[in-house]
């Protein structure tokens, strides 16, 4: 109808927006049998990284479980000295006895060729690798190291992540980029040969992995900045220029409200162009925060483009002098609290829950219409409004909820709803 209105008035009818699809390899992270595909038809997967000293093989092996618990699809740990490549394959023990198949990627920096020689079993222990090409060696020596790595992974079978970083930028290849620009009629600025050169890394590097043995499948690459421009220009380039799986993340995005948005801004504009096939959210966490936090907000992210569902949305107004009191805000934070903790069991045994959409709304004025929106909605009484809270299910109004217990009320027929629609009896 809506099309048929705007031509007849002579207006293009608005397009709806969707992602751009860019058309990427697909490769396969896994774990025994848990598969995790990565890029082509695949969804964007969810990363996240323990920041426990990884030699703590216990601790880190509940952390791993808290992550994959929370959503994340692959998790990295640091493997950056002898203990922590002996504590590898405890981990993955540990995380099996768990019943937790998460794929682990190790990250390495400096001396990941000689870890993965003299522990053999921690090679075997993880699916996937991150290089870092700056942080390989230089010259020959360099291009040694960086090729024992990748020889392991690819007689083991393992995938890889060659994780170009601003921070870390191979110097050679760098000063061999500066050269060549100084001798260009009209030089680039010097923030154009650092995006240049972190893309020029990713793509040799990938051609070098190849050209010992490395299926093109099985490699990610990644050009990590702490700038949300840099990194959408760097990503945008590079997507043009080749077909690999492509990691994103803002590195050091930084606590709390500011990480969060500063990656949504980043991450938010590539993923609508299509770019983009594993994520990662690098907060740092503020003092008590759980390291779950950031694949909350990658998910969060995910969720709000309509690229993902995770956990069940619970869309809540935000208050005004309408409303009596906050009791609309404590039960929108019940209800959100209760699906989200709820979802590690839901996902075996509620199967499509992720999909469902709640609202608790705090007055009569956008209430009922975002409830007719919803599976499930209530309106509580705002200022001035009659005691009673009308509740809406699939869009139409189903009963009216009165008295101190509304909010206990409501939260029972969430979950009669979910059991109903949801269960194995659904």
């Amino acid at each position: 109808m809506s099309q048929i209105l705007s031509t007849a008035a002579g207006v293009e009818p608005i397009a709806l927006g969707s992602a751009k699809a860019r058309r990427s390899r697909q490769g396969v992270v896994s774990w025994g049998s848990h598969r995790v595909t990565v890029g082509g038809d695949a969804p964007v997967r969810v990363q996240s990284m323990t920041n426990t000293d990884t030699a703590d093989a216990i601790g880190t092996a509940i952390q791993v479980k808290e992550l994959a618990q929370a959503g994340s699809e692959l998790v990295r740990i640091t493997v950056n000295n002898d203990e922590a490549a002996r504590a590898v394959p405890h981990i993955r023990e540990q995380l099996d006895r768990m019943g937790i198949a998460v794929p682990l990627i190790g990250d390495f920096h400096y001396n990941g060729h000689r870890l993965l020689t003299d522990h053999p079993a921690c090679a075997e222990a993880l699916s996937k690798y991150r290089i870092n090409p700056g942080n390989v060696g230089r010259g020959d020596k360099g291009d040694r190291q960086f090729g024992q790595m990748v020889e392991i992974a690819a007689r083991l079978g393992k995938a890889i992540r060659i994780g170009v970083n601003w921070g870390s930028l191979d110097q050679d290849l760098l000063a061999r980029m500066m050269d060549e620009n100084a001798r260009r009629r009209q030089p680039w600025d010097a923030r154009q040969v650092m995006y240049e050169a972190l893309i020029t890394s990713a793509l040799e590097s990938s051609a070098k992995a190849e050209q010992i043995g490395l299926d093109g499948n099985q490699i990610t690459l990644s050009c990590k900045v702490s700038n949300v421009q840099d990194l959408v220009a760097v990503y945008q380039a590079l997507a043009q220029r080749c077909d690999n799986v492509l990691h994103l993340g803002l590195t050091e995005a930084g606590m709390g409200t500011k990480g969060a948005v500063a990656s949504a801004a980043a991450l938010s504009v590539l993923l609508q162009q299509g770019i983009g096939d594993t994520i990662r959210v690098s907060l740092t966490p503020q003092p008590g925060e759980a390291r779950t936090q950031e694949v909350v907000v990658a998910m969060e992210i995910l969720q709000a483009l309509g690229l993902r569902a995770f956990v069940p949305s619970v869309t809540a107004c935000p208050g005004c002098g309408r409303t009596t009191s906050t009791t609309f805000q404590e039960l929108a934070k019940q209800i959100d609290d209760y699906l989200r903790h709820s979802m590690p069991l839901w996902r075996e045994r509620y199967p499509g829950v992720e999909g469902l959409k709640v609202a608790v709304m705090g007055c009569i004025v956008n209430g009922p219409g975002e409830s007719k929106h919803a599976d499930l909605g209530i309106s509580l009484p705002g200022t001035g409004e009659a005691p009673s809270a009308p509740v809406y299910i699939d869009g139409e109004k189903a009963m009216t909820l009165r008295g101190d217990s509304i909010a206990s009320d409501f939260q029972q027929i969430v979950e009669n709803y979910i059991e109903k629609r949801f269960g194995a009896a659904g």
